[in-house]
C-alpha cells in the first residue's frame, strides 16, 4: 500500500510516497490522502533540512522504478556530492550508455531532488530541461541553494 505526505519547500509543496518501507516517488504538489509512516517522517525531516540548508545528503531507503538503464543513472547522479554537478556525457562514460540515453534515463527519475537529477548538466555546463515544476527555473534555484555551478550565482 502506497502512502504519502506533503512537505513545504521553498521548491514548493512536494509530495512524497513510500511503498513497502522505501521511497519510490516525489512530485511537486500536495498529498491527495496524506498519511503518517515513520518513513514519510524521516523523508520530510530530510527535506526541511535540505530546505534550510542544513542537510547535504539524504539517507532513506530508495526504490526505483524503471529498466536497468535508469536505475544505474539514478544511482550514479545519487553520488553526485552537494555543490556538484556533472554532465551527461559524464554519467554516459560511467554507466556506459550515450548521453542521450542518459538524458532520457535522467528525465524519468522518479524520486528527483533526493537523487539530485537537478546536478546533471549538458556539455559545457549548459543548463538544460527539468522535470520537475517550474522546469529550468527550479533547476536553477535548486543549484543556487546548494551553491553549484558557480555560473548560475
Amino acid at each position: 500500500m502506497a502512502h504519502q505526505i506533503s512537505v513545504e519547500t521553498r521548491f514548493g509543496p512536494l509530495c512524497v510516497t513510500e511503498e513497502d518501507g522505501a521511497i519510490t516517488r516525489l512530485a511537486w504538489g500536495h498529498a491527495a490522502a496524506p498519511s503518517q509512516t515513520r518513513l514519510l517522517q524521516e523523508a520530510a525531516t530530510q527535506l526541511a533540512a535540505y530546505d534550510r540548508g542544513t542537510l547535504e545528503q539524504f539517507d532513506l531507503p530508495l526504490r526505483i522504478a524503471g529498466s536497468a538503464l535508469v536505475q544505474s543513472v539514478c544511482a550514479e547522479m545519487a553520488t553526485i556530492p552537494l555543490g556538484e554537478t556533472r554532465t551527461y556525457g559524464e554519467i554516459a562514460q560511467a554507466v556506459g550508455a550515450s548521453a542521450q540515453a542518459v538524458g532520457q534515463a535522467c528525465g524519468a527519475n522518479p524520486i528527483p531532488v533526493i537523487i539530485p537529477c537537478h546536478r546533471v548538466m549538458g556539455a559545457g555546463g549548459k543548463l538544460t530541461g527539468f522535470s520537475g515544476a517550474g522546469g529550468v527555473e527550479t533547476k536553477v534555484a535548486l543549484l543556487r541553494h546548494e551553491g553549484a555551478a558557480g555560473l548560475l550565482i
